[in-house]
Protein backbone atom coordinates (compact mmCIF):
# COMPACT_ATOMS: atom_id res chain seq x y z
CA UNK A 1 0.00 0.00 0.00
CA UNK A 2 2.88 2.15 0.68
CA UNK A 3 4.67 1.58 -2.00
CA UNK A 4 1.45 2.60 -4.64
CA UNK A 5 1.31 5.51 -2.56
CA UNK A 6 4.76 6.46 -2.95
CA UNK A 7 4.21 5.79 -6.86
CA UNK A 8 1.41 8.12 -7.00
CA UNK A 9 3.07 10.63 -5.30
CA UNK A 10 5.97 10.81 -7.39
CA UNK A 11 4.00 10.83 -10.73
CA UNK A 12 1.42 12.82 -9.94
CA UNK A 13 3.07 15.86 -10.94
CA UNK A 14 3.85 14.09 -14.48
CA UNK A 15 0.09 13.57 -15.00
CA UNK A 16 -0.78 17.09 -13.78
CA UNK A 17 1.88 19.12 -16.45
CA UNK A 18 1.19 16.34 -18.78
CA UNK A 19 -2.97 17.12 -18.38
CA UNK A 20 -1.90 21.25 -18.58
CA UNK A 21 -0.10 20.40 -21.84
CA UNK A 22 -2.76 18.52 -23.54
CA UNK A 23 -5.22 21.44 -22.64
CA UNK A 24 -3.26 24.06 -24.20
CA UNK A 25 -2.27 22.18 -26.91
CA UNK A 26 -5.95 21.42 -27.77
CA UNK A 27 -7.01 25.38 -27.31
CA UNK A 28 -4.12 25.92 -29.66
CA UNK A 29 -4.83 23.51 -32.11
CA UNK A 30 -8.82 24.74 -31.99
CA UNK A 31 -7.75 28.50 -32.23
CA UNK A 32 -5.17 27.60 -35.30
CA UNK A 33 -7.59 26.23 -37.18
CA UNK A 34 -9.56 27.82 -36.88
CA UNK A 35 -7.90 31.28 -37.99
CA UNK A 36 -6.48 29.00 -41.03
CA UNK A 37 -10.21 28.96 -41.92
CA UNK A 38 -10.59 32.48 -41.61
CA UNK A 39 -7.36 33.34 -43.78
CA UNK A 40 -6.00 35.19 -41.05
CA UNK A 41 -2.79 33.79 -40.55
CA UNK A 42 -1.89 33.99 -44.14
CA UNK A 43 -0.21 36.92 -44.11
CA UNK A 44 2.18 35.81 -41.67
CA UNK A 45 2.31 32.55 -43.38
CA UNK A 46 3.31 34.84 -46.96
CA UNK A 47 5.86 36.65 -44.65
CA UNK A 48 7.96 33.84 -43.70
CA UNK A 49 7.64 31.91 -46.73
CA UNK A 50 9.31 35.35 -48.58
CA UNK A 51 11.77 35.29 -45.64
CA UNK A 52 12.91 31.89 -46.93
CA UNK A 53 13.53 33.03 -50.38
CA UNK A 54 15.77 34.98 -52.37
CA UNK A 55 15.86 35.62 -56.46
CA UNK A 56 17.93 33.26 -58.34
CA UNK A 57 19.73 33.89 -61.50
CA UNK A 58 17.10 33.55 -63.71
CA UNK A 59 15.01 35.99 -61.94
CA UNK A 60 13.06 32.91 -60.11
CA UNK A 61 13.03 32.86 -56.43
CA UNK A 62 15.13 30.36 -54.90
CA UNK A 63 15.76 28.90 -51.13
CA UNK A 64 18.42 31.24 -49.10
CA UNK A 65 21.46 29.81 -48.13
CA UNK A 66 24.16 27.76 -49.76
CA UNK A 67 23.65 25.22 -52.25
CA UNK A 68 24.36 22.58 -49.60
CA UNK A 69 21.70 23.83 -47.02
CA UNK A 70 19.07 22.84 -49.60
CA UNK A 71 20.34 19.23 -49.80
CA UNK A 72 20.50 19.14 -46.25
CA UNK A 73 17.15 19.95 -45.77
CA UNK A 74 16.13 17.44 -48.58
CA UNK A 75 18.09 15.25 -46.67
CA UNK A 76 16.41 16.02 -43.26
CA UNK A 77 12.37 16.28 -44.65
CA UNK A 78 12.85 12.69 -45.48
CA UNK A 79 13.18 11.45 -41.59
CA UNK A 80 9.25 12.50 -41.56
CA UNK A 81 8.40 10.72 -44.59
CA UNK A 82 6.47 7.87 -44.69
CA UNK A 83 9.11 5.29 -46.21
CA UNK A 84 11.65 6.48 -42.92
CA UNK A 85 9.19 6.62 -40.43
CA UNK A 86 7.66 3.18 -41.65
CA UNK A 87 10.86 1.60 -41.37
CA UNK A 88 11.54 3.07 -38.14
CA UNK A 89 8.21 1.54 -36.59
CA UNK A 90 8.58 -1.59 -38.15
CA UNK A 91 12.36 -2.20 -36.75
CA UNK A 92 10.96 -1.16 -33.28
CA UNK A 93 7.87 -3.33 -33.63
CA UNK A 94 10.55 -6.05 -34.71
CA UNK A 95 12.70 -5.83 -31.89
CA UNK A 96 9.39 -5.86 -29.36
CA UNK A 97 8.53 -8.89 -30.75
CA UNK A 98 12.47 -10.36 -30.47
CA UNK A 99 11.84 -9.43 -26.77
CA UNK A 100 8.25 -10.66 -26.52
CA UNK A 101 6.90 -7.43 -25.28
CA UNK A 102 3.50 -8.01 -27.41
CA UNK A 103 1.42 -5.01 -26.25
CA UNK A 104 3.84 -2.22 -26.31
CA UNK A 105 4.15 -3.63 -30.00
CA UNK A 106 0.46 -3.11 -30.65
CA UNK A 107 0.60 0.38 -29.04
CA UNK A 108 3.83 1.40 -31.15
CA UNK A 109 1.57 0.49 -33.85
CA UNK A 110 -1.69 2.00 -33.24
CA UNK A 111 -0.08 4.96 -32.13
CA UNK A 112 1.46 5.48 -35.48
CA UNK A 113 -1.35 4.07 -37.95
CA UNK A 114 -3.69 6.16 -36.04
CA UNK A 115 -1.80 9.44 -35.87
CA UNK A 116 -1.45 8.79 -39.89
CA UNK A 117 -5.20 8.45 -40.50
CA UNK A 118 -6.38 11.30 -38.14
CA UNK A 119 -4.17 13.09 -40.29
CA UNK A 120 -5.02 12.40 -43.66
CA UNK A 121 -8.89 12.80 -42.29
CA UNK A 122 -7.68 16.40 -41.24
CA UNK A 123 -6.02 17.25 -44.18
CA UNK A 124 -9.14 16.03 -46.96
CA UNK A 125 -11.41 18.28 -44.56
CA UNK A 126 -9.80 21.23 -44.20
CA UNK A 127 -8.46 21.09 -48.06
CA UNK A 128 -6.15 24.02 -47.70
CA UNK A 129 -4.24 24.43 -51.16
CA UNK A 130 -0.45 24.04 -50.96
CA UNK A 131 2.01 27.29 -51.59
CA UNK A 132 2.18 28.63 -54.91
CA UNK A 133 4.05 26.63 -56.96
CA UNK A 134 7.43 28.74 -57.53
CA UNK A 135 8.12 28.18 -53.67
CA UNK A 136 8.14 24.69 -53.80
CA UNK A 137 11.55 22.67 -53.97
CA UNK A 138 9.69 19.47 -54.49
CA UNK A 139 6.48 18.43 -56.16
CA UNK A 140 3.02 17.86 -53.99
CA UNK A 141 -0.62 16.86 -54.51
CA UNK A 142 -2.27 16.22 -51.18
CA UNK A 143 -3.55 18.74 -49.10
CA UNK A 144 -1.14 21.69 -46.90
CA UNK A 145 -3.19 21.65 -43.50
CA UNK A 146 -1.89 20.34 -41.36
CA UNK A 147 1.43 19.35 -42.35
CA UNK A 148 1.79 15.43 -42.89
CA UNK A 149 5.67 15.36 -41.69
CA UNK A 150 5.35 17.42 -39.10
CA UNK A 151 2.24 15.25 -37.34
CA UNK A 152 4.06 12.28 -38.21
CA UNK A 153 7.64 13.00 -36.84
CA UNK A 154 6.35 14.36 -33.96
CA UNK A 155 3.70 11.81 -33.06
CA UNK A 156 6.31 8.76 -33.78
CA UNK A 157 9.14 10.36 -32.70
CA UNK A 158 7.90 11.46 -29.40
CA UNK A 159 6.31 8.41 -28.87
CA UNK A 160 9.56 5.84 -29.36
CA UNK A 161 10.96 8.85 -27.11
CA UNK A 162 8.55 7.60 -24.51
CA UNK A 163 8.85 4.07 -24.96
CA UNK A 164 12.64 4.39 -24.54
CA UNK A 165 12.32 6.87 -21.68
CA UNK A 166 10.52 4.56 -20.44
CA UNK A 167 13.80 2.12 -20.18
CA UNK A 168 15.63 3.98 -18.05
CA UNK A 169 15.13 5.51 -14.68
CA UNK A 170 17.69 8.55 -14.66
CA UNK A 171 16.06 11.66 -15.13
CA UNK A 172 18.69 12.62 -17.29
CA UNK A 173 18.53 10.03 -19.67
CA UNK A 174 14.79 10.24 -19.93
CA UNK A 175 15.34 14.01 -20.98
CA UNK A 176 17.97 13.19 -23.27
CA UNK A 177 15.45 10.99 -25.39
CA UNK A 178 12.50 13.69 -25.35
CA UNK A 179 14.90 16.05 -26.12
CA UNK A 180 15.59 14.10 -29.50
CA UNK A 181 12.64 13.25 -30.23
CA UNK A 182 11.49 17.08 -30.00
CA UNK A 183 14.82 18.37 -31.85
CA UNK A 184 13.73 15.83 -34.94
CA UNK A 185 10.13 16.87 -35.12
CA UNK A 186 11.80 20.66 -35.36
CA UNK A 187 13.84 20.63 -37.69
CA UNK A 188 11.60 18.22 -40.13
CA UNK A 189 8.77 20.70 -39.55
CA UNK A 190 11.44 23.44 -40.11
CA UNK A 191 12.48 21.85 -43.78
CA UNK A 192 9.07 21.51 -44.83
CA UNK A 193 8.65 25.47 -44.60
CA UNK A 194 12.08 26.10 -46.25
CA UNK A 195 11.37 23.15 -49.16
CA UNK A 196 7.85 25.55 -49.48
CA UNK A 197 5.75 22.79 -49.55
CA UNK A 198 4.36 24.44 -46.41
CA UNK A 199 3.05 27.39 -44.53
CA UNK A 200 4.21 27.81 -40.86
CA UNK A 201 0.97 26.86 -40.18
CA UNK A 202 0.42 24.12 -41.28
CA UNK A 203 3.62 22.90 -39.70
CA UNK A 204 2.46 24.53 -36.36
CA UNK A 205 -0.51 23.03 -36.38
CA UNK A 206 1.49 19.35 -37.23
CA UNK A 207 3.70 19.67 -34.21
CA UNK A 208 1.02 20.56 -31.80
CA UNK A 209 -1.39 17.55 -33.56
CA UNK A 210 1.59 15.56 -33.13
CA UNK A 211 2.24 16.62 -29.38
CA UNK A 212 -1.58 15.93 -28.99
CA UNK A 213 -1.40 12.55 -29.95
CA UNK A 214 1.85 11.13 -28.09
CA UNK A 215 0.45 12.39 -25.00
CA UNK A 216 -3.03 10.65 -25.65
CA UNK A 217 -0.49 7.55 -26.01
CA UNK A 218 1.62 8.03 -23.28
CA UNK A 219 -1.44 8.69 -21.08
CA UNK A 220 -2.91 5.13 -22.74
CA UNK A 221 0.43 3.39 -22.24
CA UNK A 222 0.24 4.43 -18.30
CA UNK A 223 -2.98 2.83 -18.01
CA UNK A 224 -1.67 -0.17 -19.35
CA UNK A 225 1.23 -0.52 -17.25
CA UNK A 226 -1.28 -0.15 -14.21
CA UNK A 227 -3.22 -2.75 -15.24
CA UNK A 228 -0.73 -4.57 -15.97
CA UNK A 229 -0.85 -4.98 -19.51
CA UNK A 230 2.57 -3.70 -20.62
CA UNK A 231 6.10 -3.22 -19.23
CA UNK A 232 6.88 -1.93 -15.89
CA UNK A 233 9.81 1.31 -16.36
CA UNK A 234 12.51 0.27 -16.49
CA UNK A 235 11.82 -3.58 -17.49
CA UNK A 236 11.38 -2.68 -21.53
CA UNK A 237 15.23 -3.66 -22.33
CA UNK A 238 14.82 -7.22 -20.68
CA UNK A 239 13.00 -10.04 -22.55
CA UNK A 240 11.29 -12.32 -20.21
CA UNK A 241 13.20 -15.93 -19.44
CA UNK A 242 12.46 -18.76 -21.08
CA UNK A 243 10.43 -21.35 -19.24
CA UNK A 244 12.23 -24.29 -17.59
CA UNK A 245 12.33 -27.47 -20.01
CA UNK A 246 10.24 -30.60 -18.76
CA UNK A 247 12.17 -32.72 -17.54
CA UNK A 248 12.25 -36.43 -18.90
CA UNK A 249 9.88 -38.86 -16.69
CA UNK A 250 12.25 -41.72 -15.42
CA UNK A 251 11.88 -44.81 -17.64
Amino acid sequence: MRKAKDYLTRTEPIVLISVLLLTLALWGLISLTDEVLEGDTQGFDNRIMNALRKPGPDGTLIPIGPKWLKSAMLDITALGGVAVLTLLVAAVIGFLIMIRHYHMMWLVLVASAGAGLVNTLVKVLIARPRPPMGLRVTEVTSPSFPSGHSTMSAAVYLTLGILLAQTVKKKRAKAYFIGVALGLALLVGFSRVFLGVHYPSDVMAGWTSGIIWAILIWFLGRFLQRKGAIEQEGELVEAPPDPAPALDPKP
